[in-house]
C-alpha cells in the first residue's frame, strides 16, 4: 500500500490542503474523481488490512468525504465482500465527483438505506465514518450529532477517512461531538489536527497516502508545524571531541526552589547533568543546599539570600534556568529580575512564568516553557482558549513575548520566531505527575550548555524528554516517576 511506511513530517491546515487539492486538479491536470478513487481504494485496502473479511457500514453525509464513503463501499463490493451504506443526507443531492461516486456504487449493485435514527451493523462489521470532511467550522448537531453518538455506541471497529467526523482538522479540538475512531486513513496532506489536542485519541492508528499528487504542488506552502522524529536526535547530537573536557561542555545554572520544595531544584540540575552539561550549579536558599548536595553530589549548589549572591553565579553561567520550584515571593522575585537582567541566555519555566505573567516584558535569547495554564496566565485567557488552538496560543506568546516556546501538553509546540513550530507526537499519560516539567528544563538546559543554541536546545530535549517517558513506561504508564527519565535519557542523548 502507498504511503504507509510512515506519516509526512510537514503537517497542514484544512485550507492548506484544499489548495493542494485545488493545485494537483486545476494546475496538474489529475481529475477529482481520480483522487477520490485513489483515496477510497486506499482507505478500503487499509480496512481489509486490519479487519480481514469484515462486512462495512458506510456513514455517509454530504461532500467529498461521502464520496470517499461510496468509493470505499463500491471496492468492497467489487472485491466480492459485504457492504451497505447509511446515508444522512439524500444522495440525490450529491453533486459533482461525489455523485458520480454515488452512481458507481449503485452500479457496483450497492443499496443506500435513509438514516433513521439509528444504525444496525450486521455482526462483525467495520463501521466507516464518512459523515464530514475537514471542512467543518462549527460544532456538530442535529442528526449529524446522533449520527456520531450512534457509532461511537456501537460498540463496532470504526474507520475514519481523512479525521472522525466532529474533529476541528486544525486544533485538534471536538466540535461538540467525535467520531472515536480506531484507524484514520489520512490524504493528501496531513491534517494537524490529528496530533494535537484530542486528536491523537480520536483517529486512533493513521495511515497516510499522498494521492500521487505531484511533489511540487507543496512547494511554496509553508507547513503549520513539523514532526519530530527520532533521526532529529543523531543529527542535532555533535560527537564530542576526544580532548573534551567539562571546561568545553557548558556550565548550567539553576535558580529555585522554594522552603518545603527542595526536589524541583535537584530534579532539573540532575536532568542538566544527564543531557551533558559539563558543570550545573544550583542557587537556592541557604535551607537546601544541604539535601540537594547530599541528594546528588555532582551538583555545585549554593545558597543565594538575593541578586548580589547570585551575581557572580550569573557571571560564570553559559545558560540559566529559572523557575523549578521557584514561588512567588520577594527572593523569588528578586532572583528573577537579576536573572532576567543578566546577558546569558534565560529559560522560564513554572513560578518564573508565572512572575513574568505578573509583569510581562521581553529580551533577547530566552525560551518559556509553559504549560497550558501558565500559557493563558502569559496571554491573560482561559486555559480553555488555549486548549481550543494550540497553534494559535503557540504563535501569540512568539509574538507577545518574542521568545523561543515550548508550548507543553498532547503535541507539544516548539520553536521561535520566524519559522513553524515543530510538533512532539511522543510521550504518554504516565508522564502527567510532578516533577516532569522541572526534569524537562534541565535537560534543556544541559543541552543549552553544550550547544549554545536555546531552540536546537528546546527541540532536541523535548523530543529526548518525550522518548525517555515513553522508555520508562513500557513497565506501565501508572506509577511513572519524573526520576525514572534520568536512564534513558542517558541513551537516549548518545545515539
Amino acid at each position: 500500500m502507498r504511503g504507509m511506511s510512515t506519516l509526512p513530517l510537514n503537517l497542514y491546515t484544512a485550507a492548506q490542503v484544499r489548495e493542494l487539492d485545488r493545485r494537483t486538479i486545476e494546475d496538474r491536470g489529475v481529475p477529482g474523481y481520480e483522487l477520490m478513487t485513489r483515496a477510497g481504494a486506499f482507505a478500503a485496502q487499509a480496512i481489509d488490512r486490519h479487519w480481514p473479511g469484515r462486512p462495512l457500514l458506510v456513514v455517509c453525509g454530504a461532500g467529498n468525504n461521502a464520496g470517499d464513503g461510496y468509493v470505499v463501499a463500491s471496492r468492497c463490493l467489487a472485491a466480492g465482500g459485504r457492504a451497505e451504506v447509511v446515508a444522512l443526507v439524500d444522495p440525490a443531492k450529491l453533486k459533482g465527483d461525489a455523485a458520480k461516486a454515488w452512481h458507481d456504487y449503485l452500479a457496483a449493485g450497492g443499496t443506500v438505506t435513509p438514516w433513521a435514527g439509528e444504525l444496525r451493523p450486521e455482526p462483525g462489521a467495520v463501521i466507516v465514518d464518512a459523515l464530514l470532511g475537514t471542512g467543518l467550522d462549527r460544532d456538530v448537531d442535529g442528526e449529524f450529532a446522533r449520527a456520531v453518538m450512534a457509532i461511537n455506541a456501537s460498540g463496532h471497529p470504526v474507520a475514519a477517512l481523512d479525521l472522525p467526523s466532529g474533529l476541528h482538522a486544525d486544533a485538534g479540538r471536538v466540535m461538540g461531538v467525535a467520531v472515536r475512531a480506531d484507524l484514520t486513513a489520512t490524504f493528501v496532506g496531513m491534517k494537524s489536527g490529528l496530533l494535537i489536542g484530542q486528536g491523537p485519541d480520536l483517529a486512533g492508528a493513521l495511515l497516510y497516502d499522498d494521492l500521487g499528487a505531484p511533489e511540487d504542488v507543496f512547494t511554496g506552502l509553508t507547513p503549520a508545524a513539523v514532526r519530530l522524529t527520532g533521526q532529529d536526535l543523531a543529527r542535532g547530537l555533535p560527537t564530542r571531541p576526544r580532548d573534551a573536557h567539562k571546561g568545553l561542555l557548558g556550565h548550567a545554572l539553576i535558580i529555585g526552589g522554594r522552603p518545603g520544595m527542595p526536589g524541583a531544584a535537584r530534579l532539573a540540575g540532575q536532568a542538566a547533568l544527564r543531557a551533558g552539561a559539563g558543570l550545573v550549579t544550583v542557587a537556592t536558599i541557604d535551607d537546601h543546599v544541604p539535601a540537594i548536595a547530599a541528594g546528588c553530589p555532582e551538583l555545585m549548589c549554593r545558597g543565594v539570600s538575593g541578586p548580589r549572591e547570585l551575581a557572580p553565579l550569573l557571571e560564570r553561567a553559559t545558560v540559566v534556568a529559572i523557575g523549578p520550584g521557584l514561588a512567588r515571593e520577594d527572593w523569588s522575585r528578586a532572583v528573577f529580575d537579576a536573572a532576567f537582567d543578566a546577558d546569558t541566555p534565560l529559560i522560564v519555566d513554572a513560578d518564573g512564568l508565572n512572575l513574568l505573567a505578573e509583569a510581562p516584558r521581553t529580551r533577547s535569547d530566552w525560551l518559556l516553557t509553559p504549560h497550558p495554564g501558565e500559557a493563558a496566565r502569559l496571554l491573560e485567557c482561559g486555559t480553555g482558549d488555549i486548549q481550543a488552538d494550540r497553534l494559535d496560543a503557540y504563535a501569540r506568546l512568539v509574538e507577545r513575548y518574542q521568545a523561543a516556546i515550548v508550548l507543553k501538553g498532547a503535541g507539544s509546540l516548539v520553536g521561535g520566531p520566524g519559522e513553524p513550530p515543530r510538533l512532539c507526537s511522543f510521550g504518554n499519560p504516565g508522564m502527567a505527575v510532578a516533577g516532569m516539567g522541572d526534569i524537562l528544563t534541565g535537560v534543556v538546559a544541559g543541552l543549552a550548555a553544550q550547544l549554545g543554541d536555546l531552540p536546537a536546545a528546546a527541540r532536541l530535549g523535548v523530543l529526548a524528554h518525550a522518548l525517555a517517558g515513553d522508555d520508562a513506561a513500557r513497565d506501565g504508564q501508572r506509577g511513572l516517576m519524573a526520576t525514572d527519565l534520568l536512564n534513558p535519557l542517558r541513551r537516549l542523548l548518545n545515539p
